[in-house]
């Protein structure tokens, strides 16, 4: 069974670091994969969704997987994160369900996957990256302005504003209230 990093010796450097495409053929580490994003979106985006509300399930992992469209941060054979790379037209790439292991933010674990995402898609020839931000409408989540923060510092500026339920109908029913997504890009 995978383990999350947390749960290993949390003094020490590891002897190994690898972040790689899943294929798809281990249901262990898609298992690892579906609880360590489900409680990460669980926790940061407390209150935007209606109780019970999952961010991804083991189906939906392991499609994504086979397709070629999810990576991990493995450390010593451990899942530290995981990151969603998907193309998209007109040469951009977008990354999402960036997760990490809650107990090692600090790490660069997140960082390191948005780093490889953006090289993943620039190897390939993408020219712009883009993500999207789920934000509730109407109070601030501490969270989201974390990100928020971050993903500027890191090059990536606001292309648009768009209203949940326009982009994605079949998730508005499941919003504890208002919401807006916000689509950022950055040139690669």
């Amino acid at each position: 069974m995978y383990d999350l990093c947390s749960q290993v010796a949390a003094d020490g450097p590891y002897r190994s670091r690898v972040i790689e495409l899943l294929d798809g053929s281990d249901p262990e580490l898609l298992a690892t994969v579906t609880d360590l994003v489900n409680l990460v979106y669980r926790e940061s985006e407390r209150g935007l969704w209606q109780d019970g509300a999952t961010r991804t399930s083991l189906a939906e992992v392991t499609t994504l997987a086979r397709a070629g469209e999810l990576a991990a941060d493995l450390r010593d054979g451990r899942l530290a994160g995981v990151v969603r790379v998907q193309r998209m037209p007109d040469r951009v790439g977008e990354f999402g369900m960036l997760a990490a292991d809650p107990a090692r933010r600090g790490e660069g674990i997140g960082g390191g996957l948005i780093r490889w995402a953006e090289e993943h898609c620039r190897g390939r020839g993408d020219r712009t990256m883009r993500l999207e931000l789920l934000v509730p409408r109407g109070w601030r989540l501490e969270s989201k302005e974390l990100l928020h923060a971050w993903y500027s510092r890191l090059g990536y500026r606001i292309e648009r504003i768009g209203h949940l339920e326009e982009q994605y109908p079949q998730l508005a029913p499941l919003l504890a209230g208002p919401a807006e997504y916000r689509v950022y890009t950055r040139t690669l």
